[in-house]
Formats: C-alpha cells, sequence, structure tokens
C-alpha cells in the first residue's frame, strides 16, 4: 500500500501482566476484562489461554491461535504453571511434603504439585512461596492453600511451561511474544 509493504500475520501472541480486578474473558456486562487492556484492532479474534481468577495478578497468554491452546491447556500435556503467593499461615515441610503427594479439598484432588518456601515469617504468621502445577482446576491454588490450613492474600502467575513473565511487564502491561519465547511455548512437551 502506497509503496509500503504490508505483512499479515496469521496468529497474535501476547503477553499480559495481568492486574488484580480484571476477568479473563472477552467480555462482560458488570466487570473489566483483561481485553479492556488490549488496543489491537485484532482483540476480538483472540481469546485468553486459560483463566486467572480476578484477584489473581500475572502471566496470562492471549492468542487467536486455538492450536497452541489447546496444547498448552490439555490435561494430557501437564504444562507446569507456577505461581508466587502469599499466605496466611506459616507453610513448613510438612505442607511441602503434602504438596508433592497430591492434595484433596473439598471432594476434587489435586495433583502433586512442587512448593517451594520463600520465607515464613514466624511473628507476622504469614509465609511466601513459590508453587507449580500441573492442571489447572478452578481455584486450585487458593483450594490447595486451605486443604494445608492457610489462606492466600496474593496470588500471581509467573510461568507457563518454560515461559517466564516478562519482569519489565508493569501490571496491566502487554506486548507481543518474542519469536524466542513462542518456540518455548510451540515445543513445550
Amino acid at each position: 500500500v502506497s509503496g509500503r509493504k504490508i505483512i499479515y500475520q496469521q496468529y497474535i501472541y501476547i503477553m499480559l501482566n495481568k492486574p488484580s480486578g480484571y476477568l479473563s474473558a472477552n467480555e462482560d456486562k458488570r466487570d473489566k476484562t483483561v481485553f479492556d487492556l488490549i488496543e489491537s484492532d485484532r482483540k476480538k479474534d483472540m481469546f485468553c489461554v486459560g483463566r486467572l481468577d480476578k484477584d489473581t495478578e500475572g502471566l496470562l497468554l492471549l492468542t487467536n491461535d486455538g492450536e497452541l491452546s489447546h496444547r498448552l491447556l490439555s490435561p494430557k500435556s501437564h504444562v507446569p504453571k507456577t505461581y508466587y503467593l502469599q499466605v496466611d499461615g506459616i507453610l513448613d515441610e510438612e505442607d511441602v511434603k503434602r504438596a508433592a503427594e497430591g492434595i484433596t479439598y473439598a471432594g476434587d484432588d489435586y495433583k502433586p504439585s512442587h512448593l517451594e518456601i520463600l520465607e515464613a515469617d514466624k511473628s507476622a504468621g504469614t509465609s511466601k512461596a513459590k508453587l507449580t502445577i500441573y492442571e489447572g482446576k478452578f481455584h486450585q491454588v487458593k483450594n490447595m492453600m486451605l486443604a494445608l490450613g492457610k489462606k492466600v492474600t496474593y496470588l500471581k502467575r509467573i510461568s507457563m511451561g518454560r515461559l517466564m513473565l516478562d519482569e519489565k511487564l508493569c501490571i496491566g502491561e502487554y506486548r507481543e511474544l518474542t519469536k524466542e519465547e513462542l518456540g518455548l511455548l510451540k515445543y513445550e512437551d
């Protein structure tokens, strides 16, 4: 057009640092959605790869590539998702062991996961940790912590498979994935 080349990109892949208070949905009559943050004429074709709770922050992928989304979300894929969390309560080695064995809460079975305690502040009665899960059930991280007698006060997804949230992205900011990042997702086993 006017002597300039226009390159059509079939698929679009966006990394969003999702803020709390936004739904992981295309539209909602009452609440703000993550797509309210996106300025793109192609956002009508895009969808969230999985969901984060309204009050959860962090890595959320947006795309129009249904095949990649299916592969990342399929229970057969066991793509790990890692969260940074803060809880009311003191996490200890017994909690690490229980997470590694799998947890049952309110009739739901959660597969073995990896809990890494970052800090346990006995005077404040709070803990900070990373939790890696291999499935994505509704309120899974919160329910797993409740099963351990802890209440999540802050939750942020920091990785999905080998893709890490870009630490330079402020909350509410987004960017397209690099070719290298896309390669990390496309060849996830």
